[in-house]
């Protein structure tokens, strides 16, 4: 048995050194132990691990890269173990990564998933208090990761606060940013951060002004700021009260758009003229507009999608991106005419995350599916389609008012609260992320039929 000493629990290059020793000597995952430089270990007999400095570099793609700068922050004791073991694995098997079904792979992702979760946390919950010392102005934080992502996050907060001095506290290590040069200091505990500053009355109040009334329900909002940061946040005394008035704020905000468009709208161009400046909830802001149904107006078929995305919300038109290509070819398969369908969204607006150039589509929340409602169900008044075909579970919860499983309620027909006929399937997006052929050809087939069983339903057949 062997043991391998790192210089703290994220020291990804002291293991990067010991396991191209390893590899190279051929020792095994499971005879080395891992452990940190100074602390003793569990098995004290064991040998250290050889040095191999001319140990060539294993062959592996980019993504494994990634992945172990990540797993390698979580606090599972077992990491460098797996680690260890994927790069024997890949060796011989160089595309192993691209496998999810593998058990060791399934793993490590969900261990990449987890740290990148609590990355997110610290960025979102960590907040600075001002202390003023000999040098002036000094900002520190406490925070209590779930794992070893001080260092990984150290750049982040670099970045953004370039010009000032920082530190932030956590109980296995701390971060100083002098505004030039970085150190890490040991761990400290909660009583060595301040508890408030000057700025945290401006900031309660800031806080409160841009508090989102759309997020009413109380497990979506403790999903996005859980309970255990709510301690160490200046707003989160706040968070009872705006959760208790949120509900009031949300039916305040939408009840002059409702008022406005009530009863004035007698066509469909009507109807989309007045949606053009819809303002019903916080997706406006960011999207390039709103993108409205379209189709004849005496369409005895109405299919629903979920929201725009990237390519409909520039183009100003419901599925005309990847997923409408889709919907296109299994429709004409069915011996459906799109252009006598009235095709649109559940929700109008494209719900977006950036990543980098790239705008990353974000499935709607109930509050904002339930906020465009207004605009479907008047489509629908104007309409009066012979069946309402619902593709997917976003569609499926706006119309029916409820939380719906694709699963378990497609492909038969549904009545909506009104009584009128419906129909639920899978949205053709859903095809597109299949990766297995043989599943997708399948799925797809499935799909076609359920568009001829819509038909036949909507011709009264």
């Amino acid at each position: 048995m062997y043991r391998a000493e790192l210089a703290h629990p994220a020291d990804l290059d002291g293991f990067r050194h010991a396991v191209r020793c390893a590899l190279a000597l051929k020792i095994a995952p499971v005879e080395i132990d891992w452990g940190l430089a100074g602390v003793e270990q569990g098995l004290a007999l064991a040998s250290p691990l050889p040095q191999c400095p001319d140990a060539p570099a294993p062959k592996v793609a980019r993504r494994f890269v990634e992945l172990a700068e990540l797993v390698i922050c979580h606090s599972d004791p077992l990491r460098f173990r797996l680690l260890h073991q994927a790069l024997l694995r890949l060796q011989a098997m160089p595309r192993l990564l691209e496998d999810r079904s593998d058990r060791l792979v399934d793993r490590l992702e969900m261990l990449a998933k987890a740290v990148s979760r609590d990355r997110h946390k610290m960025r979102a919950f960590l907040r600075f208090r001002e202390v003023q010392d000999a040098q002036g102005a000094h900002f520190i934080a406490w925070f209590e990761p779930d794992h070893h992502i001080l260092r990984l996050n150290c750049g982040f907060f670099i970045r953004r606060y370039a010009s000032q001095r920082w530190t932030i506290l956590t109980p296995e290590a701390s971060a100083h940013w002098d505004g030039s040069a970085l150190t890490i200091l040991p761990g400290a505990m909660k009583t060595d951060a301040p508890d408030s500053d000057p700025l945290e009355a401006i900031w309660k109040t800031y806080y409160a002004s841009t508090f989102n009334p759309a997020r009413l329900k109380v497990k979506a909002m403790q999903a996005e700021m859980p309970r255990k940061y709510w301690k160490n946040l200046p707003e989160a005394a706040l968070i009872p009260e705006l959760i208790g008035g949120a509900e009031a704020r949300m039916t305040d905000m939408i009840a002059p758009a409702t008022a406005e468009g009530a009863g004035t709208a007698e066509t469909l161009d009507a109807l989309k003229a007045l949606a053009a400046g819809c303002q019903r909830c916080p997706l406006h802001a960011q999207a390039t507009q709103m993108v409205f149904g379209e189709g004849p107006a005496d369409a005895r078929l109405m299919i629903v999608g979920e929201q725009p995305g990237d390519q409909e919300d520039l183009a100003g038109r419901p599925f005309v991106g990847p997923a409408g290509a889709m919907l296109d070819r299994a429709l004409s398969e069915a011996g459906i005419d799109r252009a006598r369908a009235y095709v649109t969204n559940s929700v109008k607006h494209f719900k977006f995350q950036t990543r980098g150039v790239r705008r990353i589509h974000e499935s709607p929340n109930p509050a904002e599916i339930q906020a465009c409602r207004w605009w479907l169900d008047q489509e629908r008044a104007l309409l009066k389609p012979g069946l309402v075909l619902m593709l997917g579970a976003s569609a499926g919860r706006a119309l029916l008012g409820r939380a719906v499983t694709v699963g378990k309620e497609r492909g038969r027909p549904l009545g909506l609260p009104d009584g009128a006929p419906a129909f639920l399937t899978v949205h053709p997006s859903y095809l597109l992320r299949i990766e297995n052929a043989a599943t997708a050809r399948a799925e797809y087939s499935r799909f076609v039929e359920d568009l001829r069983v819509a038909r036949a339903l909507s011709e009264g057949l």
